[in-house]
């Protein structure tokens, strides 16, 4: 097997080797506790996450192969951080099909994202390197997981918006982009140097394209509800529901004329339902050109993530992390 990995790997199939691997650790089991972990790994997305964190490893001068245990483990993790977020969100559908605490119920959905949550750091201790480099990398995703609960707490104190209104907003946003979504790719990114044997000042500027792609990535994801492009895979009135000032909402009090920044705040104000919450944001947001506005800022954040990319000395590798920037701000889910 591992044979066969390698050879994959070197032919670049690397999204097929992660799924493959993803699919061996999560195979059906016919109990319950096995059925409720298949079922939350079982579709992954794009695997950006992972695939960061074994191109970020060949882009220093390391191997896939030694990268690949974490890479699973990294996906654990953003899984069982979507569990648990659609508890607290009540989101009912999670690409495009029932979540796991809709189909299963909560207590249940809860054991599954806390049994993903462990069996990551299992999947890291099967890195075949150095055991003071596994641990730097158990490291890494410990303080990811501490920052993305930081930004949770921080959300919702955004939720309902306050006094100030809305466009006082912007910095917490950030904020919560940095915590929540971005620290996460940043230890994709910086696991993947440390496995890859590399030094502590590539493994930092890996952290920060990591972090940049991070940030732009969410701010790109809050522009999906707004998109006729496609589905995001979960309810477009999520956000709207939960009353949640996202990028071009923000972007659209503060740029737009008053009958925008009226139609942002009534609409956040809990005095209408999730439909008309919806669309009185979309109105504020296109009406208000916020959408393109939120979109050009995204794609400059990527553009500031690629920008030290060519200092490494995996060529290859580096431009396949470029190539991912792009997908991060130009997808329909």
């Amino acid at each position: 097997m591992t044979g066969m990995m390698s050879e994959a790997l070197q032919a670049g199939d690397r999204s097929e080797v992660i799924r493959g691997a993803l699919v061996r650790r999560r195979s059906p089991s016919e109990d319950r506790f096995g059925e409720l972990t298949h079922y939350a790994m079982a579709m992954p997305g794009k695997l950006l996450r992972p695939l960061m964190l074994v191109t970020s490893a060949e882009a220093v001068g390391g191997v896939a192969e030694t990268a690949l245990p974490a890479a699973v483990a990294v996906e654990h993790l953003h899984v069982a951080s979507l569990v648990h977020d659609d508890i607290i969100d009540g989101d009912e559908l999670r690409r495009g099909r029932p979540s796991v605490q809709a189909r299963y119920g909560v207590a249940d959905a809860i054991v599954t994202g806390d049994a993903l949550l462990f069996d990551l750091f299992a999947a890291v201790a099967e890195c075949p390197a150095p055991a003071e480099v596994v641990v730097a990398v158990v490291d890494e995703f410990a303080r990811a997981g501490g920052d993305l609960c930081r930004g949770q707490v921080l959300e919702s104190l955004m939720t309902p918006p306050s006094a100030a209104g809305p466009g006082s907003r912007l910095e917490d946003y950030l904020d919560v982009a940095a915590l929540k979504t971005a620290a996460l790719f940043r230890a994709a990114c910086r696991a993947g140097a440390l496995l890859g044997g590399g030094s502590a000042e590539q493994a930092d500027l890996l952290g920060d394209y990591g972090h940049h792609i991070g940030v732009a990535f969410q701010m790109y994801d809050d522009l999906l509800p707004y998109l006729d492009s496609g589905e995001s895979g979960k309810p477009d009135v999520s956000d709207a529901a939960n009353l949640r000032p996202t990028w071009p909402v923000l972007i659209a009090h503060r740029d737009g004329r008053r009958e925008h920044r009226e139609a942002v705040e009534i609409a956040l104000s809990g005095t209408l339902d999730p439909a008309e919450t919806l669309e009185s944001l979309r109105h504020a947001v296109v009406g208000s050109g916020a959408l393109s506005t939120a979109r050009s800022l995204a794609r400059e954040r990527s553009r500031i993530a690629v920008a030290r990319l060519p200092e490494l000395p995996g060529t290859v590798a580096a431009e396949r992390l470029s190539r991912i920037a792009e997908i991060a701000v130009d997808r329909d889910h």
